[in-house]
């Protein structure tokens, strides 16, 4: 269990995909160059299986955006998006209407 104050130290932010590329060498990893509003991100993420890099440009996601970055197959993944187990591989969270780049979650 973390208390209270330690869960509102997790930013959590809706971003959108601006572009989306599939990581040569891997065949879950895609490369996500995501929008937060006033800065853009990469993020590297192991949901390659389940979408298309087509199918993700232009959709927004949420995402943990105060977390270390971290190498993954040579590239710097600078937050990690948050998605679901299910029994055909991770299942984005995205919010259910347009919001802005860079909101908080709340």
């Amino acid at each position: 269990m973390i208390t209270f104050d330690q869960f509102k130290e997790i930013n959590l932010r809706v971003v959108k995909i601006l572009t989306a590329e599939r990581v040569e060498g891997s065949d879950k990893l895609l490369r996500l160059q995501v929008s937060l509003g006033e800065e853009d991100r990469q993020i590297v993420a192991g949901i390659g299986k389940r979408y298309s890099p087509e199918a993700l440009v232009g959709t927004e996601i949420v995402i943990v955006a105060n977390l270390e970055p971290r190498k993954l197959m040579g590239f710097e993944s600078q937050g990690m998006l948050l998605a679901a187990d299910s029994s055909e591989g991770p299942v984005l969270l995205r919010p259910d209407g347009e919001v802005l780049p860079g909101s908080m979650i709340k």
